[in-house]
């Protein structure tokens, strides 16, 4: 793993730096003809020192680029979860309209059959008052309370839908910002 290489590589540079000290320690003094400790020192552990940093340098590259990459991922996960909560968000919203459209056209079609069967029973109530002769015409008293029966049974129907959609709302707080 990279923390494990990377206390390595720092464990390296401080043996090189203690290496480099002690060196530095013992004073040496060149002879003529011979080669000092630190010279012969340097030219052995030169290429590993740079070995070890120069991998440890390429870790700390790749680290970073992975680093960026899972970033870039992220932002890139992140977006299409925002996309598809969009698609999410509008198809609902076509699903409502839609149930809309359908609660009023279930809404036209309740107060259509409401008035046709009160008003049923109001010619049937008239039919029997005809045949006392208390009115001339029973088909007459029928048709003319067809719009009294449907505009109060839409005023009632509109008004319980008030009433339920108040409900709903105090049961419900409205979540938008």
């Amino acid at each position: 793993s990279y923390a494990a290489q990377h206390s390595r590589f720092s464990a390296s540079r401080a043996y090189f730096q203690l290496v480099d000290q002690r060196v530095a320690d013992i004073h040496e003094t060149s002879i003529a003809g011979s080669q000092t400790v630190g010279e012969f020192l340097l030219r052995r552990l030169s290429p590993a020192r740079n070995t070890c940093e120069s991998v440890s340098q390429r870790q700390i590259a790749l680290s970073e680029r992975v680093s960026r990459m899972s970033n870039l991922l992220r932002t890139r996960v992140d977006v299409e979860q925002e996309r598809s909560s969009q698609e999410l968000l509008l198809a609902m919203n076509r699903r409502q309209s839609l149930q809309l459209k359908l609660q009023s056209t279930v809404e036209g079609l309740s107060v259509a059959a409401i008035t046709y069967y009160i008003v049923g029973l109001i010619k049937y109530m008239a039919l029997g008052l005809e045949s006392k002769g208390w009115i001339p015409d029973a088909e007459w008293v029928a048709a003319g309370f067809v719009p009294v029966v449907a505009l109060t049974v839409w005023w009632f129907m509109r008004r319980l839908h008030r009433r339920v959609l108040n409900r709903d709302a105090l049961v419900q707080p409205n979540s938008r910002p």
